[in-house]
């Protein structure tokens, strides 16, 4: 695949700043006992000044617009530094999209100025809660299945009342898209509002920050809403158009932009296997040498660069318009990057268990691809909307 200047001018900032700032916190930053203290501004500053917060916003609104492409060659770059640090920036593009493909021009103009003028503006959605969860991928039908946080009109003014959970960036993000039941006698697709809310409105917390094998530095946390007064001009859409809302190219960009971040970690994953297997002496040769380490170094290039090819085969449908293999292409990655991790482990031999080491954190990290963008169960079930 040919890759364009600009292109190549973003995959090589992405690995410069993967490789000089990314990488050498990347430990130090996983083992941190507080789930809550493992986060990081300073990087997620520094990543914003370079315009990875900001990447995909339209040029009109002053971001830089990148492509589909591009996309995955800055998040495979950014993950081989550190998957985790490499989501919380993605995290903002998803609801990027988001913005520009659903929101009207007074909801930009509120909240996509002050996004991009501060560095420390994260983005994030509200939709799981303690009785639904990876389901709501498919849309159940019954009303007594999926979301259930209340939101009640009052004037101009709506009431939201719930709680949600594991959401990402829910400790740091300074805006959130938030999934509510407004008409909870009809189903989902029927009965639900999308509603834009930002971290200081009054009767919004946040609760718990959850504490992960996997993905430490990336913050999962309970979100609880008790009275919390939201604007009707805050409503994505209309009223009880929540699923329509959200049927612009997010839930596309969701797993092409996993499977980009798998795809960093596998690089990362083969990257150190290499190293350790071209100078770690035993048997009176280089590990390298010695065939059954080749068979696993063999098995993770392949499976790296079907990867890479899925990927930006992915992406570049992405560009002409919705993509049906998307599904196919998260599921693939789950498989793949927890071969490749666990590989890289046995390779390392019992070094590969040390947490000095960072063969068993990529492990961890991956152990999280089972449980993203609806379970390895529900992403199966979705698969019977292919033609």
């Amino acid at each position: 695949m040919l890759l364009t200047d600009e292109q190549r001018a973003w995959q090589l900032k992405a690995r410069t700043f993967a490789e000089e700032e990314i990488r050498p916190i990347s430990l130090e930053r996983d083992q941190i006992a507080d789930p809550r203290e493992t986060f990081d501004w300073e990087i997620i500053k520094k990543g914003s000044q370079l315009g990875f917060r900001t990447a995909v916003v339209p040029r009109e609104w002053g971001g830089h617009g990148i492509d589909f492409v591009t996309q995955v060659l800055v998040m495979a770059e950014l993950a081989r530094g550190d998957s985790a640090i490499s989501k919380t920036f993605s995290q903002c593009w998803k609801w990027s999209h988001l913005i520009a493909a659903s929101c009207t021009s007074e909801q930009q103009e509120r909240f996509l100025k002050p996004f991009l003028a501060d560095d420390t503006f994260l983005l994030g959605k509200a939709g799981t809660e303690p009785a639904a969860g990876s389901d709501n991928r498919m849309l159940p039908d019954d009303p007594d299945t999926g979301w259930m946080m209340r939101a009640e009109r009052d004037g101009d003014e709506w009431i939201l009342n719930g709680t949600k959970r594991y959401i990402a960036n829910g400790s740091v993000a300074k805006l959130f898209f938030v999934d509510t039941r407004t008409d909870p006698s009809v189903s989902l697709r029927e009965g639900t509002t999308l509603f834009l809310v930002p971290s200081d409105t009054p009767g919004f917390r946040v609760g718990k920050v959850y504490d992960k094998i996997g993905w430490r530095f990336y913050q999962n946390a309970e979100l609880i809403f008790e009275d919390a007064r939201v604007p009707h001009a805050n409503i994505v859409g209309e009223v009880n158009g929540g699923v329509k809302a959200r049927s612009g190219d997010t839930s596309e960009f969701g797993d092409l932009e996993l499977a980009a971040n798998g795809l960093g970690v596998c690089e990362a994953a083969l990257e150190m296997a290499l190293r350790h297997a071209r100078t770690r002496w035993q048997g009176g040769k280089y590990i390298i040498e010695h065939q059954a380490i080749q068979l696993k170094l063999s098995e993770m290039h392949m499976l790296t660069e079907a990867l890479r090819s899925f990927a930006f085969r992915t992406a570049m449908e992405a560009e002409q318009g919705p993509v049906e293999n998307n599904v196919p292409l998260m599921n693939f990655a789950t498989d793949v990057i927890q071969r490749v991790t666990h590989l890289n482990m046995d390779i390392h031999g019992g070094a590969g268990v040390m947490k000095d080491v960072g063969a068993e954190k990529l492990v961890r990290d991956a152990c999280i691809w089972t449980h993203l963008a609806g379970d390895s169960v529900q992403r199966i079930k979705a698969l019977k909307k292919l033609r």
